[in-house]
């Protein structure tokens, strides 16, 4: 089975961490999630970001360092995530590809239904 290798931003701002929460429709539609996207061949996760954080949310972000890593078999796919730090630059935030943002401390998380692949990055945070 092919691996998709997706890249995941944690931002964080003032204590409060941005979580997604995925367009009904999509594959895991409704679950909640950090931002990011598939890294493109010949792309590195940090390119990955800055083009998908602009795509899905109009924003500039600085990209910092890689907080944990994650593979997931969701049966029909595999992804590895990776998730960085990052952080907001400007911009104002756009739902592209999301229904809803919230900014949320980590004792929020657990109020939360995330995909599946999300979870160690969560725990990675703690």
């Amino acid at each position: 089975m092919t691996i998709i290798n997706v890249a995941a931003a944690i931002i964080e701002k003032e204590g409060k961490f941005l979580i997604a929460k995925r367009k009904a429709g999509k594959h895991f539609g409704g679950k909640w999630e950090f931002p990011g996207g598939k890294i493109e061949l010949n792309e590195t996760p940090e390119q990955c970001l800055h083009r998908e954080l602009h795509e899905e949310f109009g924003i500039l972000a600085e990209v910092g360092p890689l907080v944990a890593e994650n593979t997931f078999d969701y049966g029909d796919r595999t992804v590895r995530l990776l998730g960085y730090r990052a952080k907001y630059l400007s911009g104002n935030f756009q739902l592209n590809d999301h229904d809803e943002i919230q900014w949320v401390s980590l004792n929020e998380f657990g109020k939360f239904d995330f995909a599946p692949a999300d979870l160690p990055l969560i725990e990675a945070l703690r």
